[in-house]
């Protein structure tokens, strides 16, 4: 028995004489034209519903020079992207504020300078209407890239860079690092080391000034040291902290990953958390609840700063965001600044 031939799928101007409109209203209906009455617009919507129609995306684009896709990049390997859950936290809430959009959203990752060049070049030919930028590094200069070449941004972190003017939604890495560095003085600690992030990514640098502030005369250089927010780099530099100056009794760590190394390292050499040494994270990842102790850290509002990030960008692309974005709250006038809180668990 030959096969069923498949059904053709409807064409615009099905849809057009099925609604009793022309081809153009139809048209700038599936483009998402403003220019088209309200009650014809839901004639035009429920006959495309009724006819299941869909769009060609690949003619829709070249007419309206949109993809109707958005672009996550992460300057970071791989392994890093799929191995810290802040990113997959910053995915989560970008897809949420995408449901109900047919903006789409694709994930690159890139840390070369070369892959950072070639991936600029195929973003400004067209492949996506607008960026997101996390984990943003300095040397990098994608987002300088991105503005030059005329692309919308929005980055998940204050850029380093204050010559870049594009949105952004932060947490507020200062405070929520100087309130630590209080916590652990409150506490009666008066050794109080801290390992920083990387000093070319702003959260990096901006927990480490919190710090600094919330120790005030009693902040070290010698007391300081630096990791790439995996548990790794944390547990190496516990190790150096604790060679160069072993009676710390307290160390404020610039991620739970890296917080959750430093207390591996901290146990195998016969010290007690927190009795000899109080831990405190920053995150607040599952893992920081189910670690033996569970980690006492700042807990961030990661989800939601995907999702503002996905508002801000929709609403520079023209759509209409479901959520409210709150005013810019930075000094600069261009992010959004999240609360930041401190959670008490059994570590400090």
């Amino acid at each position: 028995m030959p096969p069923r031939p498949r059904p053709r799928k409807p064409t615009l101007e099905q849809v057009a004489r099925y609604a009793g409109v022309s081809r153009a209203t139809v048209s700038r209906v599936v483009n998402g034209s403003e220019s088209v009455d309200a009650g014809l617009r839901q004639i035009v919507q429920q006959a495309i519903e009724d006819l299941d129609y869909v769009p060609n995306l690949a003619a829709r684009a070249l007419m309206t020079k949109r993809t109707d896709t958005i672009t996550l990049v992460a300057a970071e390997t791989d392994s890093r992207v799929f191995g810290d859950p802040f990113f997959s936290q910053i995915v989560r809430g970008v897809s949420q504020e995408l449901t109900q959009t047919p903006v789409r959203l694709t994930l690159s990752m890139t840390q070369s300078e070369e892959e950072v060049a070639a991936l600029a070049r195929y973003l400004a030919s067209g492949h996506a209407d607008g960026v997101l930028l996390i984990s943003e590094h300095g040397r990098h200069r994608l987002a300088e890239q991105l503005v030059e070449a005329g692309i919308p941004v929005v980055i998940g972190g204050r850029p380093l860079d204050p010559r870049i003017e594009v949105p952004y939604v932060d947490n507020d890495n200062v405070e929520a690092a100087r309130r630590a560095a209080r916590y652990m003085r409150d506490l009666g600690r008066r050794r109080v080391a801290t390992i920083a992030g990387p000093q070319d990514m702003s959260a990096g640098v901006d927990r480490l000034t919190g710090f600094r502030q919330g120790m005030g005369r009693e902040f070290r250089k010698s007391l300081v040291e630096y990791g790439d927010f995996t548990t790794g780099s944390g547990e190496e530099a516990t190790r150096r902290l604790l060679d160069r100056h072993p009676d710390i009794d307290g160390l404020f760590v610039a991620s739970d990953l890296m917080a959750l190394g430093a207390i591996s390292v901290i146990r195998r050499g016969g010290r007690r958390v927190p009795e000899d040494i109080a831990v405190v994270g920053f995150d607040d990842i599952d893992l920081a609840r189910l670690a033996e102790p569970s980690l006492t850290t700042m807990r961030q509002l990661t989800q939601r700063q995907g999702r503002l990030m996905a508002r801000l960008m929709l609403r520079t692309l023209g759509h209409q965001p479901a959520g409210v974005i709150p005013e810019p709250t930075s000094a600069d006038g261009r992010g959004i600044i999240l609360e930041v809180e401190l959670v008490q668990r059994e570590s400090a």
